[in-house]
């Protein structure tokens, strides 16, 4: 069997794969809201108190579950991964931020599915389904499959196979504030099985939208929760480990004599230093033995907290989009070796009643991930 040990490198091994690709009773109280948010300025002075207070989950981006940082459809990932602002009749978009549940949402199924890396699979499932005309609800589930693994003692001994799993559900509701704002809530129950070590977490999201015909606007506060059991225990009981804790706030903008789309999705905003994998200060060293320091610079830093979307549709029945994440783009960026790290492309169609997408990004040098989803609304089939 694999020790402690063994297991902690072949745990962080594979997350750095993984991270290499990112009611009637409360009307009064929402009608009190509904006068407040009343502007466009009121959005973004929730989004700087929001902030501010949540800071203390600054040790955020580090941690487990990160398959929660993962595209949920191929739509996502074709416009960067992140997106929290888009709200239309694509229920996958709730899985990233649940206030962009709408009534078109209702009776609306998409599956979604990708192939990355050595068998490595992840996707999501979700439906959506509202239930009067201001309470909006979605199931769904989202999963990373690592594969199977052949299980060896420290004398090199086959011992058995094994597999290792990671799941969360996502329990969603929204409702609209009045006819610009909607805010929602994600309840998310998490599971993961690493051959004999298994861990249960419990996270939330909390989310508002902000949309007008050619202009909207989200805040989500993600991943907000606690690891309720460890992988292992050590000489203090439990080993827990942080959640991936984020805050995104973006933009999109659709211009009204043309058929396109331009989204912005800052990420980590509670958060400066996102180098998670090179260090702030890297060294290289000349032929004569002088060191050579390459600083990450204010602009470059900021410019990777932010992912880039733009959308080419003509109609509501077809799509392309193109993404460019500056993040990933110098994290999986080679010396020597060009590549298309941190693009991704995309496009969709309806097909009868069932729109098809496919997405492709590159999360490392060298190695596409292509992502397809497909979705329909069951009120086309039976009456819900």
């Amino acid at each position: 069997m694999i020790d402690g040990k063994n297991f902690t490198a072949i745990f962080h091994v594979k997350i750095y794969l993984l991270r290499c690709f990112y009611v009637s009773t409360y009307d009064s109280y929402f009608k009190t809201l509904s006068s407040f948010f009343m502007s466009k300025k009121y959005f973004i002075l929730v989004a700087i108190l929001l902030i501010n207070t949540l800071t203390v989950f600054s040790q955020a981006g580090r941690g487990v579950y990160r398959f929660l940082e993962l595209p949920v459809s191929s739509r996502a990932a074709a416009v960067g991964g992140y997106n929290v602002s888009i709200q239309d009749n694509d229920v996958n978009f709730a899985l990233m931020n649940p206030a962009l549940l709408t009534e078109e949402t209702h009776g609306v199924i998409g599956l979604n599915m990708a192939n990355y890396l050595a068998d490595i699979k992840f996707g999501s499932a979700i439906y959506g389904h509202n239930f009067g005309d201001e309470n909006f609800f979605s199931f769904g589930v989202q999963y990373v499959d690592l594969g199977h693994f052949a299980g060896y003692d420290e004398l090199g001994q086959y011992t058995e196979d094994f597999t290792a799993k990671d799941i969360a559900l996502h329990l969603s509701y929204a409702r609209p504030l009045n006819d610009f704002f909607t805010v929602g809530a994600t309840l998310k129950p998490i599971f993961s099985a690493y051959e004999r070590y298994t861990s249960v977490g419990l996270a939330m999201d909390f989310g508002v939208n902000y949309n007008t015909e050619l202009f909207s606007a989200g805040l989500v506060v993600k991943n907000a929760g606690v690891q309720l059991k460890g992988y292992y225990s050590d000489v203090d009981g439990q080993h827990r480990e942080p959640l991936p804790f984020d805050i995104q706030l973006g933009i999109s903008k659709k211009f009204e004599h043309a058929p396109l789309r331009i989204s912005v999705t800052a990420n980590n905003l509670h958060r400066w230093n996102v180098a998670s994998y090179q260090t702030t200060n890297k060294q290289q060293t000349n032929l004569d033995g002088t060191i050579i320091e390459k600083n990450i610079g204010f602009f470059d830093m900021a410019f990777r907290h932010l992912v880039f979307g733009a959308e080419f549709v003509p109609s509501k029945n077809f799509y392309v989009a193109a993404g460019y994440n500056h993040r990933r783009n110098k994290e999986m960026s080679i010396d020597g070796f060009k590549s298309l790290a941190g693009f991704s492309f995309g496009a969709g169609v309806k097909l009868y009643k069932f729109q098809v997408g496919f997405g492709l990004t590159q999360f490392q040098a060298g190695n596409n991930a292509y992502q397809f989803s497909i979705s329909t609304n069951l009120g086309e089939f039976v009456s819900l």
